[in-house]
């Protein structure tokens, strides 16, 4: 198995990005121009890595190349986009990776991109590339390629040693398991499980009940013999439950107009693994929409977009508006789940003022409800 985090390590001492391997500070996969120029890097490496591994680090701040980490990433489609505008898509697999230097809610993200070996072109426009553009690596620049390319192997020696001085060990794994126990608190109650005699996971949550159900909050779950940080949440609740083959998550999100809340399921995530030395990651979208009075629901869309009209016009609130601030990630989600499919636009308009916010769990519940909503959207 390969230690990500310390394949990360070995893929930074080179310092400048080339052609196996980019580093970004944070990835904009919600507007055009960010997914455009993400999309043209996973192209770029496929065509400069046909017959090995090339990677992306996003959390890497470039001139230092500092680890200065992102939000934990938790979107299982992020394939479907590279199908959608790709032509000969390469897989690519997006892990979250801990760091012990960083706050608990942050990780470095991880891109491998596998390799293709067939040429890798637009499917359609996207930004200001065109229709059938195909992109390479010189150096660390995406370049356009014009007249015929060629694929040519000229990393798989250097990415192969890369990826075996990168071999998992069982100092590391100690190593990674101590860094858990000791990085949560005794509240969160961490412990480790080792499945088929090789696989080491160690998860922890804040214990709580709901009408006598048992979840689990601040829930952090990680695979120690990769460093990878499978499930983060820092509000939802979740239920945990596991045997002898497989760990399984089933998240929760609490809904509800006013005080009237309930726990809805969201997705279920189950870790299975195998005698051969490997494992898989199956995620079924549970999520029912509830349904509200659709009287209230427009009332409660009109007031939030009022609250967004102030804050975008610098208007001082009333006391009963900033209440209603910290309900807005919340409500517009509902709202979007009723058809106002503006809603996530208009909860963009307040971030700033909500990140600013004193009460610094409304900007956890704003990503949080993006979060849901990309989840939403997708399936």
């Amino acid at each position: 198995m390969i230690n990500k985090r310390l394949l990360i390590k070995k893929l930074l001492s080179h310092n400048d990005e080339n052609s196996f391997y980019d580093k970004k500070q944070k990835l904009s996969l919600h507007n055009k121009e960010g997914k455009a120029k993400f999309i043209k890097h996973i192209c770029a490496l496929s065509n400069s890595n046909p017959t090995s591994n090339s990677y992306i680090i996003i959390g890497i701040e470039d001139e230092e190349n500092k680890i200065i980490g992102v939000d934990f990433f938790d979107d299982s489609k992020i394939q479907n986009l590279v199908n959608a505008y790709l032509a000969n898509p390469p897989k690519i697999q997006y892990e979250n990776v801990a760091f012990p230097s960083l706050p608990r809610h942050k990780v470095i993200g991880l891109v491998t991109i596998s390799p293709n070996n067939n040429i890798t072109s637009l499917a359609k426009n996207s930004w200001k590339y065109k229709l059938g553009s195909v992109f390479f690596r010189r150096g660390s620049n995406s370049m356009p390629a014009y007249g015929d390319f060629e694929l040519k192997n000229t990393n798989q020696t250097i990415v192969a040693a890369i990826e075996k001085n990168a071999s998992n060990n069982i100092e590391l794994t100690l190593d990674g398991v101590f860094d858990f126990m000791e990085s949560h608190k005794t509240a969160y109650n961490p412990q480790y499980k080792v499945f088929k005699e090789q696989f080491v996971l160690c998860w922890a949550g804040k214990k709580t009940w709901f009408n006598n159900e048992e979840f689990f909050s601040r829930v952090d779950i990680e695979l120690i013999n990769e460093q990878v940080q499978l499930f983060f949440s820092a509000l939802d609740e979740v239920q945990i439950s596991y045997n002898s083959n497989s760990f399984i998550v089933t998240e929760h999100i609490l809904l509800g107009i006013d005080k009237e809340e309930k726990h809805y399921p969201l997705e279920k995530t189950i870790i299975n693994f195998k005698d051969n030395g490997k494992h898989d990651i199956v995620k079924e979208f549970l999520f029912t929409p509830p349904k509200f009075d659709t009287e209230v629901i427009s009332h409660v869309y009109t007031n939030s977009n009022s609250i967004v009209s102030k804050i975008e016009k610098s208007e001082s609130l009333s006391v009963t508006e900033h209440e209603d601030v910290m309900r807005l990630p919340t409500n517009y989600l509902i709202c979007y789940l009723h058809g106002y499919f503006d809603a996530p636009n208009q909860l963009r308009k307040a971030k700033e003022y909500i990140k600013n916010t004193a009460e610094e769990s409304t900007y956890v519940k704003y990503k949080q409800a993006m979060r849901v909503l990309r989840k939403v959207k997708y399936s």
